[in-house]
């Protein structure tokens, strides 16, 4: 055993685990981050399930597949003539493969950077803030902390009637390793990594059927809004059936035999490929020894306060290990938060301002609360649409297509939500969440200049309609 102190251990190099380690040593604290990620090939590397197999490598996939797309759909509405145009999956995947090797090698120039002490193993929490670390090797090492930040992620669920086999029943990151296009492809799940893995693969030349066992589309987003993408989405062919409630899948051959209820009737779908996509859950097992104090709830989730804190004294949870929604910029916010925190400084994340991004095409992207939401509270409000298909900028994109939506309180005019369905989605609504945070009203975004021609023009109309001035769209 070789016994070393820091004033901060993160358990966890995940977007939520090394900005942690890094604020930490920014701010003078010796810190350390254990991480025991191993890749199919046997290398390891820091990054978490974000920078390895979720959100950096779908995204490169999400982008070149949309280019192909556009090649055959939109390009001669551009007076662009391409003859000859052929897919070379492998180059696309060996580019996917080459940005998320440049992103999570470029965490150890982070880590060498700012101090921070990088250990590849597994970690362990045991009493009194002592931290056990499994090498590759098998060796042991204890590591003493003042303070200790659980961020160990998150890990698909499983369904135990269509079990995972690594090759036609896969999770989200064997989706982004197929060697070819399915011919048919069967997606369980319609929420927001389903849907990109749909739109991939269908841009690609797949038929693709997406099975979703609630009866409404997207529930958490505003209704006007996933209606507007449902449509969208059909459009290009995505076959979406709602009310799906899977049985069972078996492999049989080439072919994936999926049975699922439907309208009271049993049903079967036969595809080459299935992925299953029906949520994500905490990676908690073996990350507790006995007498840590740290309690999990009935989900496996850690127990934190609303700055992160667990029971146990100076002992730390963020991101998808705890309540919340499970996104990478959510979990870096409470890394950075603790870590200020452990230093002695205030800090805080305002739960109200994060936003949530869907990258398919249209992008969807919200902030705040939906008209439902705020409906049913009672509180007075007003609406305002705006329409990208009247957007100059969203034309000359041939992207002219989707809404911005604003909702704000009718009596004290405070923006409440902002939702989006159309082009760049997700890089306008940083202006809607720099709204909410400053508890903007909708006048101050009226009053906002926007350069012309935009697409952040239509987030403005959207703000005017609310109060009826819209300057280019009929206000009602």
């Amino acid at each position: 055993m070789n016994d070393k102190r820091y004033d901060v251990v993160v358990i966890g190099a995940g977007p939520a685990g090394y900005p942690a380690a890094i604020r930490a040593a920014q701010l003078g604290l010796s810190a350390a981050c254990i991480d025991d990620w191993q890749n199919a090939d046997g290398s390891r590397t820091f990054g978490g399930t974000c920078l390895n197999v979720g959100c950096i490598p779908s995204k490169a996939l999400l982008e070149s597949s949309e280019l192909y797309h556009r090649v055959h759909t939109e390009f001669a509405a551009h007076g662009i003539k391409v003859d000859g145009v052929a897919l070379d999956l492998n180059a696309m995947l060996e580019r996917k493969r080459g940005i998320v090797k440049q992103l999570t090698s470029g965490i150890e120039q982070l880590f060498k950077g700012a101090g921070v002490t990088p250990i590849k193993g597994r970690g362990k929490l045991l009493a009194g803030n002592r931290v056990e670390v499994t090498l590759p090797g098998g060796e042991k090492q204890v590591l003493e902390a003042k303070h200790v930040v659980l961020a160990t992620g998150s890990t698909p669920i499983e369904l135990k009637v269509a079990p995972f086999d690594g090759k036609r029943i896969v999770d989200s990151s064997g989706a982004l390793e197929f060697t070819e296009v399915p011919r048919r492809l069967g997606v369980i799940g319609a929420g927001v990594i389903g849907l990109e893995l749909g739109s991939v693969w269908r841009r690609l030349g797949a038929e693709v059927v997406s099975l979703e066992a609630l009866d409404a589309f997207l529930p958490a987003v505003d209704q006007q809004i996933a209606n507007e993408a449902l449509r969208q989405f059909k459009r290009q062919g995505l076959d979406i059936r709602l009310g799906a409630k899977v049985q069972g899948a078996s492999v049989r051959g080439d072919v994936v035999e999926v049975r699922y209820e439907a309208a009271g009737a049993v049903q079967t779908l036969e595809v080459d490929k299935l992925i299953v996509c029906v949520g994500r859950r905490p990676v908690t097992d073996g990350l507790l020894g006995e007498g840590t104090g740290v309690e999990l709830d009935q989900r496996g989730f850690i127990k934190v306060d609303q700055q992160c804190r667990t029971a146990a004294k100076n002992v730390w949870a963020v991101g998808d290990v705890v309540r919340g929604p499970m996104l990478a910029h959510k979990g870096t916010e409470e890394g950075v938060m603790v870590a200020e925190l452990a230093a002695g400084h205030y800090a805080e994340v305002n739960y109200g301002a994060v936003p949530s991004v869907i990258y398919t095409a249209p992008e969807i992207a919200w902030v705040g609360k939906t008209e439902a939401e705020v409906k049913a509270s009672g509180r007075p409000y007003k609406v305002g649409t705006f329409p990208f298909s009247v957007n100059g900028r969203a034309k000359a994109l041939q992207q002219a297509y989707g809404l911005a939506k604003v909702i704000a309180d009718r009596e004290h005019d405070e923006i409440l939500g902002v939702h989006i369905a159309g082009p760049f989605a997700g890089e306008l609504i940083a202006e809607a969440v720099l709204a909410i945070e400053f508890q903007a009203s909708a006048e101050d975004l009226q009053r906002t200049m926007h350069a012309h021609p935009t697409l952040s023009e239509a987030l403005h109309e959207a703000a005017l309609a609310a109060d009826k001035h819209a300057i280019h769209a009929l206000n009602r």
